[in-house]
């Protein structure tokens, strides 16, 4: 919204007046009135004008204010250049000419107070009644939500760049609109860390907990910004159903796929389950195995998640009948202060889960199958997995070859398939865990391109592998994102998280790679 549209298109920019504000006004009465003035004299014409200038010094004030204050920023500053410009061709100093200005800016102060106080032809809000900044909401909240009270007030913001921010923290430049609340630009000043420390401790002060900042990376130049909103429109979504309700519903479901996951002879006639249900309980042992190494998953993130003041909600199990399980999906329920607590709690959980996966994998190799004979499974099945193929080379060597049927015990297996979850929560995509480490590593943008390059390549293997178009599925209606913004977003994590992450991420790719050299012995021929 412009200035002059905001008053109903009466007021029209001309050449400079002073050094406040670059305008002018021109009134909307006719020019037969002008004629007559001019026939008044030149003597009664410069006390009019005299008098004229007095009283257009509060107007450029207002229009000063106005500008300062607008919904629209970005388009505002474009305007007020082309306006500065026009002034200084058309000035050649800070006075009026009496042949261009004189009778066309006679008139009363009545007629230009009734023309400011109504509304534009267009149905545009008139100036005085802008008290509120307004952008669209956070995700989570419906736009119908966002009614006045939700709104911060325009003396408020006045309060947050003069009193809270400062030269000291975050000098602010511009304003604009932003998720219900307002987005500050400007410049950062010392450590990011402790400047939102600051601003936080002085907006407490004047408003208590009504507000709620964030210090973010602008998406377009990747500079920092602060954004303050409502606390009210932060408030989390409700669902119809209780959560624990539901996340007892799901865990039931994947404990019965974990059971049938396990039972060969079930898997190849599912109808034939409920007909059979006392084999489930073959299938006992390695739900159990699949589900220690999701358990001590979940349990990691719990506590990583207490000591880094992170809340997270219950977690949901998703069942799975290819490998029992896909693991759980846990939402964050409240807002993350900063970068390296949200990758304290997403490497938590993969990297116990890998430990104890890698541990019963290795043991398998070494214990004897219980009745003697175990799994027997073709030596072409430690191909699906690099990390899995290179552990069996080394281990069981010659033994190892093509088309040669090979008996393991059945740890091996189930071992296999919870580091297989690890994996498939690795992989840097949305808010999965792997989508977390990517993101608080190395930023949103990059977090971005991650999801984008590995729903990808989900989508190509997913023709080869019902497993990845499961998954990429669960990724794309339920995970994909975006992650939800951060209190303090600039601050980098510690190095020792980051190679934490960094171990996570690659073990996830080692899991879910072919390996792709042959089993075969090395033949060496001398001639």
């Amino acid at each position: 919204m412009s200035v002059s549209s905001a008053f109903g298109g009466n007021l029209v920019s001309i050449s400079q007046c002073s050094s406040c504000c670059d305008l002018r006004l021109q009134p909307w009465f006719d020019y037969s009135v002008i004629s007559r003035h001019e026939r008044a004299g030149r003597s009664s014409l410069r006390l009019r004008v005299s008098s004229l200038k007095s009283r257009l010094g509060s107007k450029r004030r207002f229009l000063c204010r106005v500008t300062n204050t607008e919904t629209e920023p970005e388009s505002n500053d474009d305007e007020e250049k082309e306006i500065h410009e026009d002034g200084e061709k058309a000035s050649s100093g800070n006075s009026f000419k009496e042949g261009q200005l004189g009778p066309q800016f006679l008139g009363t102060d009545e007629s230009i107070n009734s023309e400011s106080e109504n509304k534009s032809q267009d149905g545009t809000q008139v100036v005085d009644d802008i008290q509120f900044a307004s952008g669209s909401p956070l995700p989570g909240v419906k736009p119908q939500q966002l009614d006045e009270s939700m709104r911060i007030p325009k003396e408020t913001i006045e309060v947050l760049k003069d009193q809270v921010f400062g030269f000291d923290t975050f000098f602010v430049t511009s304003q604009e609109p932003y998720e219900g609340g307002v987005l500050f630009k400007g410049n950062l000043r010392g450590q990011p860390a402790i400047s939102y420390e600051k601003i936080s401790k002085r907006m407490q002060n004047k408003f208590g907990d009504r507000y709620k900042l964030f210090l973010l990376v602008n998406q377009e130049d990747d500079k920092p910004v602060a954004v303050v909103v409502p606390r009210t429109i932060l408030q989390p979504e409700t669902t119809a159903v209780p959560e624990w309700f539901a996340a007892g519903a799901f865990g039931l479901v994947t404990v019965f796929t974990l059971l049938l996951r396990n039972v060969p002879a079930l898997q190849s006639n599912l109808l034939s389950t409920f007909d059979n249900l006392d084999l489930l309980k073959d299938g006992l042992p390695g739900a159990l195995v699949t589900l220690l190494i999701l358990g001590v998953h979940e349990l990691s993130h719990i506590l990583a998640a207490k000591n880094s003041g992170v809340k997270l909600g219950v977690p949901y199990f998703v069942p799975s009948w290819q490998i029992g399980s896909f693991g759980a999906i846990t939402r964050i329920v409240n807002i993350v202060p900063k970068r390296e607590d949200l990758l304290k709690v997403a490497v938590a959980g993969p990297l116990a889960g890998f430990s104890v996966g890698l541990v019963l994998f290795l043991v398998g190799f070494f214990l004897p199958p219980t009745d003697g004979l175990g799994v027997v499974v073709d030596a072409s099945v430690f191909h699906e997995s690099l990390l899995a193929g290179g552990i069996a080379k080394l281990l069981l060597g010659g033994v190892l070859k093509e088309g040669t049927p090979i008996s393991v015990n059945p740890l091996v297996i189930w071992a296999w398939a919870g580091l297989l979850i690890n994996a498939l929560n690795s992989i840097p995509a949305g808010e999965l865990d792997g989508g977390r480490i990517s993101f608080a590593i190395w930023g949103r943008k990059a977090s971005a391109r991650f999801t984008a390059a590995s729903i990808v390549l989900l989508g190509l293997s997913s023709l080869f592998n019902d497993v990845a178009f499961y998954w990429l599925a669960l990724i794309f209606f339920l995970q994909r994102g975006p992650i939800a913004p951060l209190s303090e977003e600039i601050t980098d994590p510690d190095q020792k998280y980051v190679t934490l992450g960094i171990l996570v991420l690659s073990l996830g790719l080692l899991v879910c790679l072919p390996y792709p050299f042959p089993f075969a012995d090395e033949v060496i021929s001398s001639f």
